[in-house]
């Protein structure tokens, strides 16, 4: 699977984003390191600190269905310029890889990055 197709998946996850407070709809795609996709979207919730966010959305379904491995995450939400994930998103992806690439939706095109330079100083208890 290349970026483009990823990042279209991120795309379509986002249409099913629940964001009735913050209005700011985002999709994930999670490419798991045998090629499987697990997708997410942000579902936020009146007591705001109980939102989730696409990418720990893709993430967990991902862990509950048995994967560790990760290759990859695209992230697409509205409006113009690059959206990046959270710290906490970030922390997350780094228990499971902390070599994934991160794409970016920008406009029309991507930015990629890997995890350690969104998140150079990750915690690890392991």
């Amino acid at each position: 699977m290349n970026d483009r197709e990823l990042l279209e998946l991120a795309k379509q996850a986002r249409g099913h984003a629940y964001a009735p407070y913050s209005g700011f709809s985002v999709g994930a795609a999670l490419l798991c390191k045998d090629g499987t996709v697990f997708t997410g979207c942000n579902v936020e919730n009146a007591s705001y600190g109980a939102a989730i966010c696409a990418e720990r959305n893709a993430v967990s379904t991902a862990v509950a269905a048995g994967y560790r491995e990760f290759d990859a995450i695209a992230i697409a939400a509205e409006g113009d310029g690059c959206v990046y994930p959270c710290g906490i998103c970030l922390q997350v992806m780094n228990e499971f890889s902390k070599d994934m690439r991160v794409i970016c939706q920008d406009r029309e095109s991507w930015q990629d990055f890997s995890l350690k330079e969104l998140l150079p100083k990750g915690f690890d208890s392991l």
